[in-house]
């Protein structure tokens, strides 16, 4: 039997429409299908104007009705949608010469009328019917959204979404679309009189494949199964003097948060982007004084819970780099044999071992760019602002460097990496006269070679599993930083190992 789910909103005007629609568009991706149904004039197109817009990012964009064309295509940033009408099909079978039977894959379809033809539309879906609200307003309308099999669960969501605005008293903030990242997490700023805060929706990860000693990928190397890490982590942050976002509102259980809006001001400026050596000075800074504080394991989460950090062991190093055997390399024309798998994972679990003895600390695990907001306001270290951090764990320090200053998204100059290296070095040895360069710069080396190893494997799992060809432009980037770093002494066998071995990326 096909899951089922209805809830019904009311809607006291286009506005209150525009932020239902922006809300499903937190929850939606390509693939699904959405009907708009109601009498001429209850607000279909209205409302199918208000999704696209928001996707788009863009309140001005052009959204013409698609009566008379039947469909209309966009190129949106998260994914291409598809908006169709049907008021003028007389029979399913027309569907055929608009393409919109069968539906294209990868796609988001939003279509108006689904009436007109049924039989065409496929089980999973989310049906919103309008209706007019008369005895409210002139301009009141109601919608009924209803789920359909698999969408069900999408439409539970929503209106857990919407009650948890409710209750946190941002129902009626306006939402303003958020890039999103390679995670399942979304996000929107809300703007009120009284100010902005973040939306993030976080819903708990959908566990894979058991094919990591019973575990799935993300189980294996410690990422966040929801939202319960960025609340600890974050108080833990803020408690030792360092900049994460005020959590404002939570539902823990469902994944949802409201967060201090920090802004967009960030580290980079140019096209193409580059760093702002002032700003990375400053972060270099913050990196130096978290790894000098004896941190604690375990973080408060609730009066009666606590959060245990993770440690970054050499198991989930070997799982990450095994990304590039099982993606890149196939990308590559490349099948690995069972040989060059043994040989790849003895040299790695060797390596390894010296980064796995060093004294931990918290790892933020994506310190870079995109994750680091400008405070301007603020001093000292607290000028940078961090965003993304609930996959951090115990492991040792060289890895945020390596995060920061070879940065898979942006270039940053050799020069630069060299002499923000001796800054931390120098910041370091100010309050610890043991502090030893050599060692920092082998595990340096070290940290380097294993990141980016996984980020040539995940970046080539992004584009093939699940559909995301952006993440392929950062490869040969990627590369650049990886053989820099096998440069080191220590990292001689690996220089050979990949010379012979691993083909560079496509430009």
């Amino acid at each position: 039997m096909i899951a089922i789910t209805t809830f019904s909103v009311a809607l006291a005007n286009e506005a209150a429409t525009a932020e239902l629609m922006a809300d499903l568009a937190l929850l939606i991706g390509a693939g699904d299908v959405i009907t708009l149904s109601g009498d001429l004039g209850a607000g279909k197109t209205a409302a199918a104007r208000a999704l696209i817009r928001h996707l788009a990012d863009d309140e001005t964009l052009e959204v013409p009705s698609p009566t008379f064309t039947l469909a209309q295509s966009y190129e949106l940033p998260p994914f291409p949608l598809v908006h169709a009408d049907l008021y003028r099909i007389n029979d399913a079978s027309e569907l055929d010469e608009i393409e919109l039977s069968p539906l294209p894959e990868g796609i988001v379809a939003l279509i108006e009328w689904p009436e007109r033809a049924p039989d065409a539309l496929p089980e999973d879906r989310i049906d919103i019917a309008f209706s007019h609200r008369p005895a409210l307003g002139s301009t009141a309308r109601a919608a009924e959204i209803t789920g359909h099999g698999k969408a069900a669960a999408k439409v539970t969501r929503l209106k857990l979404l919407r009650q948890f605005l409710d209750n946190a008293g941002y129902i009626g903030a306006k939402r303003l679309r958020m890039p999103g990242d390679a995670s399942t997490r979304s996000y929107a700023r809300l703007r009120t009189d009284d100010g902005t805060a973040i939306l993030m929706n976080a819903p708990r990860r959908p566990d894979g494949p058991a094919i990591y000693d019973g575990k799935s990928y993300s189980a294996a190397v410690h990422l966040a199964e929801d939202a319960r890490p960025f609340v600890a982590i974050g108080n833990g942050l803020r408690e030792h003097g360092f900049s994460a976002p005020a959590i404002r509102h939570t539902d823990l259980e469902a994944g949802f948060l409201i967060t201090e809006d920090f802004g967009s001001a960030g580290v980079i400026e140019g096209d193409p982007p580059q760093p702002i050596a002032e700003r990375y000075e400053v972060a270099i800074d913050m990196l130096a004084a978290l790894h000098r504080e004896a941190l604690p394991t375990a973080l408060p989460l609730t009066p009666e819970t606590s959060y245990e950090m993770p440690v970054f062991d050499i198991d989930a190093w070997l799982i990450e780099i095994g990304l590039m055997l099982e993606w890149y390399l196939p990308d590559r024309g490349v099948q690995p044999s069972d040989q060059l798998r043994t040989e790849f994972f003895a040299m790695w679990r060797t390596l390894l071992e010296k980064p796995a003895a060093a004294t931990p600390t918290w790892v933020l695990r994506d310190f870079h760019s995109p994750n680091i907001i400008w405070l301007a306001e603020r001093t000292g270290i607290q000028r940078v602002g961090i965003i993304d951090f609930q996959d951090a764990l115990l492991g040792p320090a060289t890895y945020d460097l390596v995060s920061l200053l070879q940065d898979a998204r942006i270039d940053v100059p050799e020069q630069l990496e060299l002499s923000l290296l001796t800054r931390y070095i120098k910041a370091r040895r100010m309050t610890d006269d043991g502090f030893d360069p050599a060692n920092l710069a082998e595990l340096y080396a070290i940290m380097s070679a294993q990141r980016n190893t996984r980020l040539l494997g995940t970046f080539a799992r992004l584009n093939r599993r699940d559909g995301k060809p952006q993440y392929l432009k950062h490869q040969p980037r990627i590369w650049t930083y990886l053989n820099r770093s096998l440069a080191h002494p220590a990292l001689a066998e690996f220089r050979h190992w990949y010379a012979a071995n691993v083909p560079t990326p496509d430009p």
